[in-house]
């Protein structure tokens, strides 16, 4: 389906923190450059047709101030849109509420840089239990669609073809290497090594349905 190491070492991914109104919250940040214009990439991450062709369905009101909601997974709030750059919302799942912003800019003639930040209140037990791996291992999934919409001009991902894919060795070893790298990410920010890799560890059994270490 996907070159995996390509696709890894295509990604960059920060974790940081920052202060909220409700307390210290944690961020995620995702990162990477496509080969298509700004205001294509815009469109495949805001238009109601093209974003289950690489995510996951979508209903609602897609504009400012509207509910969206992705089946099976998030819904929210648009919060802020700034056509053809970037748009923050709400990420809304069970009973907790985080926050997402993407931004776009060119990255050379025809290229644009996608950005996309996850901010959440996350305690430190939880951290410790799963690390950022919880949510940047999604993400990362999320942007292999991405990759793929735009390899395949735009003809989308078969939902059946990318859940064999997540059940073979190269989608298992594709959630390893992002594991990983979040692994990576976790102690640049900071976190004791030991910690990190095994919670790194933990979430990878998760994914991948491994028995849990």
């Amino acid at each position: 389906m996907i070159d995996v190491t390509g696709q890894i070492s295509a990604v960059e991914r920060r974790i940081g923190d920052r202060t909220l109104p409700a307390g210290q919250a944690r961020v995620l940040t995702i990162a990477q450059t496509y080969d298509a214009p700004v205001a294509d990439v815009f469109d495949a991450c805001t238009n109601p047709e093209r974003i289950p062709r690489w995510f996951l369905p979508v209903s609602g009101d897609l504009r400012l101030g509207g509910r969206y909601q992705l089946e099976g997974n998030a819904g929210g709030t648009v919060e802020r849109c700034d056509p053809p750059y970037g748009f923050a919302a709400t990420w809304e799942f069970g009973d907790e509420v985080s926050w997402i912003e993407v931004r776009l800019r060119e990255a050379g003639p025809g290229r644009t840089r996608f950005e996309l930040e996850h901010v959440a209140h996350v305690d430190d037990q939880r951290w410790a239990e799963y690390g950022p791996g919880a949510v940047g291992i999604g993400w990362d999934l999320a942007l292999v669609g991405l990759t793929s919409h735009f390899a395949a001009a735009g003809e989308g991902v078969d939902p059946a073809a990318a859940a064999d894919w997540m059940a073979s060795d190269e989608g298992r070893r594709f959630v390893t290497e992002s594991s990983g790298s979040w692994t990576e990410a976790s102690i640049a920010a900071g976190t004791p090594a030991e910690e990190a890799h095994a919670a790194g560890a933990r979430v990878q059994a998760f994914y991948t349905g491994s028995p849990t270490p």
